[in-house]
């Protein structure tokens, strides 16, 4: 697979509401710069992400998806992040099963402080997905 010239992948972010989703928008606040790509959802918590949602991301004719949760071992809602993360191992792997690849689907942790951290990740993203090229899963209308 390689990178198609002009291609602009579409990417879904689903984000928790306390760190992601805050981190995102103090980047924003910062005015930090990065692909404007990127179509945030947010969630009260990742352990609220269903392998259905992730699934359906794709289906509606998203390239990349990822999940961004507070830090391993301080989930407001305990142990959320811990449960996203295993939903997001097991779709990785039933995608990478299916042949779309399971390295479209990604999980990250971070802060409400790190907004550096998710610029880092939508540019992780947004690299690797044009690497990839678009995915052929989206629906036919």
């Amino acid at each position: 697979m390689s990178e198609d010239n002009g291609f602009e992948p579409r990417i879904v972010a689903f984000c928790c509401q306390f760190c992601a989703y805050a981190a995102a928008d103090l980047a924003g606040s910062m005015r930090a710069q990065y692909p404007p790509n990127v179509r945030i959802v947010r969630l009260m918590c990742t352990g609220k992400v269903d392998p259905i949602f992730l699934m359906k991301a794709f289906e509606e004719g998203a390239d990349g998806v990822f999940v961004a949760g507070c830090l391993e071992g301080n989930c407001h809602f305990l142990e959320g992040n811990i449960r996203a993360k295993k939903r997001v191992g097991y779709i990785k792997a039933l995608l990478e099963e299916i042949g779309v690849g399971g390295e479209r689907l990604e999980m990250f942790n971070m802060s409400s402080a790190e907004a550096p951290k998710f610029v880092a990740a939508v540019n992780e993203m947004t690299e690797r997905i044009k690497k990839l090229g678009p995915s052929k899963v989206a629906k036919v209308s």
